[in-house]
C-alpha cells in the first residue's frame, strides 16, 4: 500500500531553485534512505512534505489524503487548514538538532503533543511514553531534563516523542549529524529496530553503511533532483550515473 507520493515538486528560495521536479513514492513498511551532497535539497524536501515549507509546484499526498496539488490554472492548492492538521498528524519528524523543549522533563516532552494535540488522556499518554522510553532503553530518564542528557539520549527521546503520535510515516533529517561515532551507534540501533518492526520511514542520512544495510530503497539527490534511485545493491555496488560514482568515491576514500 502506498503511504506517500511526491510528484514533480519544485521549491525555490529567493530565486534559487532548491527542488527541481522531485518525484518518488514510499510504500507501507518501506525504509527509504535519501543520500547526496550538502545543498542537494534533501532537508528541504522533508520540510516540504512535513508542511514546514510551502512548495511552488507539484503534488504531495499521504495515503489517500492529498495535502497539496497544482491546479489546471498552475496555482498551488493546499487542503483546508483543518484537513492539513489531520494529515500532518499522520507524519512524524525527527530533526538533527533534537528540538526538545528544554523546560520540560523527558516525560512531558513525550506526552505534551498526545495530550494537547491528539486529545489522549494523560494517563494513557504517560503509559505510552514510559513504554517508548523502555524501548529506547531510557526508562530511568523519564524525570530528567534535556540538559541532563547526552546527544544520543536526546535524539532517542526525540524519536520517542515522534512515535508517541503514532505516525504512519516517520521522517529523519540527518539524525546522527550532531553526534560523535559512539552516540551515533545508539541512534542507528533504534532506527534499525524500527525497520525490523516495519515502520515506514524516510531517512536523510550521510551514513552510507547504514543506508546500505537498513534501507529497502536508496534515493541519490544532487542539485535539487533525484539522479538515481534503486535498491542498496544497485546504488552502492552498481551505480549507473557518473555523479553517483563520484559521490560514493568520496566515502570509499575515507
Amino acid at each position: 500500500m502506498q503511504m506517500l507520493k511526491v510528484e514533480n515538486v519544485f521549491k525555490s528560495f529567493d530565486g534559487n531553485n532548491v527542488l527541481k521536479g522531485v518525484s518518488f513514492e514510499v510504500n507501507r513498511g518501506e525504509v527509504v534512505a535519501i543520500i547526496g551532497p550538502s545543498g542537494s535539497g534533501k532537508s528541504t524536501l522533508l520540510r516540504c512534505i512535513n508542511l514546514l515549507e510551502r512548495i511552488d509546484n507539484g503534488m504531495i499526498s499521504v495515503g489517500n489524503d492529498v495535502m497539496v496539488y497544482t491546479g489546471e490554472n498552475g496555482k498551488v492548492m493546499y487542503s483546508p487548514d483543518k484537513e492539513l492538521r489531520r494529515i500532518r498528524l499522520r507524519l512524524g519528524m525527527v530533526f538533527q538538532s533534537f528540538n526538545l523543549f528544554p523546560h520540560f522533563s523527558v516525560l512531558r516532552n513525550i506526552t505534551e503533543a498526545p495530550v494537547h494535540v491528539a486529545g489522549i488522556s494523560y494517563e494513557k499518554a504517560r503509559e505510552n511514553a514510559l513504554e517508548l522510553l523502555r524501548k529506547m532503553e531510557l526508562e530511568d530518564k523519564a524525570n530528567a531534563y534535556p540538559y541532563q542528557l547526552s546527544g544520543g539520549q536526546s535524539q532517542r527521546v526525540a524519536i520517542a516523542r515522534a512515535l508517541a503520535m503514532k505516525p504512519d510515516v516517520l521522517f529523519f533529517d540527518e539524525p546522527t549529524s550532531a553526534l560523535d561515532p559512539e552516540l551515533t551507534m545508539e541512534v542507528l540501533k533504534v532506527i534499525r529496530n524500527l525497520a525490523m518492526e516495519h515502520m515506514t520511514m524516510v531517512v536523510v542520512t550521510h551514513e552510507m553503511s547504514f543506508a546500505r544495510e537498513v534501507a529497502d530503497r536508496v534515493i541519490f539527490m544532487d542539485g535539487g533532483q533525484i539522479v538515481e534511485e534503486g535498491s542498496p545493491h544497485e546504488i552502492f555496488v552498481n551505480p549507473k550515473s557518473e555523479r553517483l560514482k563520484a559521490f560514493l568515491r568520496i566515502f570509499s576514500d575515507k
